[in-house]
């Protein structure tokens, strides 16, 4: 993610604003929207090996176009091409990575090592940070040049990949898409709310990124020191969720899902009241939230679900991400530019507590009466 501390500098260089850098996004939202689902379900048909293989080349060829384009038109391209791309990657890497536990016995590991996976790649993206920062120097588009080799070396990453032995191997029919679909979002009401739940909490620490380069630029920060800060805040969630499996062992599920709820908000909040540079704190607790959210909230789908649909329902989640991004996205992106981001951040913050809250409410509901 060499690209990604400076990508709004990019974007701000290349005549778009911050209403532009949003709807991109939010179109980025709707290819993996479109395909989420589908792609989930040829990784479960087709094998979670072979739609990794496509989602990284995909990838490649995404950053490919992005290096040669120079206005909307072309980023809008590289975005649909990066979209479907990573519309076969997510539910299929965890999918993968559970059902190898599950083949070893060792499911009760998959916080511990989803952790892990998550912490080596925030490591890394610390690094690139740094890198990118100083790649920015030379020109906001060498970032983008570089990044095209990095996501090459996916494409071999995932050639090297083994599938675990699978029992029930679905044969593949739309109308058994309909079906899981209906389960997750219908039939099964604790799966259901766990689903919905997981994905408020992922919007919200998706959204929160692209607001934090143009806060710190609004600060007076460098590209090379915002390439700094994104690197401590990726290296907070390297750190923290390490330890996510005894965070949630030592405060218990329930509690963890309150406190994440609360916090991400309070980022939020306390963000778009502050402007200097003390807002930065409230990052680092951001980032040290979504450190324990994204293991233990995938965790606890995987649990309710079974290995014949898990890549399935993963990106059913994923697909609910994306949808709220696409419509909430673009929107906080206007709001920011016609009254002030910080506006925007208060405004998105309230949204967040208030739809977590209720979900947490229909959860705990759910739970009773899963348990009656």
């Amino acid at each position: 993610m060499l690209f990604m501390p400076i990508v709004v500098l990019f974007y701000e260089e290349n005549g778009l604003g911050m209403a532009d850098v949003l709807l991109l996004k939010g179109i980025y939202s709707v290819a993996i929207v479109v395909f989420e689902i589908p792609s989930g379900y040829f990784a479960d048909t087709w094998g979670r090996k072979n739609t990794l293989i496509i989602g990284s080349i995909l990838g490649t060829l995404g950053f490919v176009t992005y290096s040669v384009s120079g206005a909307f038109m072309g980023f809008l391209a590289a975005e649909l091409m990066l979209g479907v791309g990573q519309s076969f990657i997510s539910g299929s890497d965890s999918a993968l990575l559970y059902d190898s536990l599950l083949q070893e016995g060792k499911e009760k590991d998959y916080v511990k090592m989803e952790g892990r996976v998550m912490s080596v790649g925030n490591f890394a993206e610390t690094l690139a940070a740094v890198a990118g920062g100083l790649l920015a120097e030379i020109s906001l588009r060498t970032p983008f040049v570089v990044q095209i080799f990095v996501a090459a070396l996916a494409i071999p990453a995932a050639l090297t990949l083994m599938e675990p032995i699978s029992e029930n191997k679905r044969k593949g029919s739309f109308r058994e898409v309909l079906q899981i679909v209906r389960t997750s979002m219908f039939t099964n009401k604790l799966l259901k709310q766990a689903i919905f739940f997981s994905s408020i909490i992922g919007t919200a620490t998706l959204t929160f990124a692209w607001f934090i380069q143009p806060y710190l630029e609004g600060l007076g920060l460098s590209p090379s020191r915002i390439g700094f800060v994104w690197a401590a805040l990726n290296l907070t969630v390297a750190v923290v969720t390490l330890y996510a499996y005894r965070i949630e062992k030592r405060l218990g599920r329930n509690l963890t899902i309150v406190a994440i709820a609360v916090f991400i908000s309070v980022g939020y909040i306390a963000v778009g009241l502050m402007e200097s540079l003390w807002a930065i704190a409230f990052m680092f607790l951001f980032y040290s939230v979504r450190g324990v959210a994204t293991p233990v909230l995938k965790d606890y789908i995987n649990r309710l679900t079974t290995s014949d649909v898990r890549a399935t329902v993963l990106s059913v989640r994923s697909f609910i991400i994306r949808f709220l991004f696409a419509i909430l996205g673009p929107f906080l992106g206007w709001y920011s530019d016609k009254f002030s981001l910080q506006n925007a951040l208060i405004l998105a913050g309230i949204v967040f507590l208030i739809l977590s809250a209720y979900t947490i409410v229909l959860l705990r509901v759910a739970e009773i009466k899963n348990t009656q």
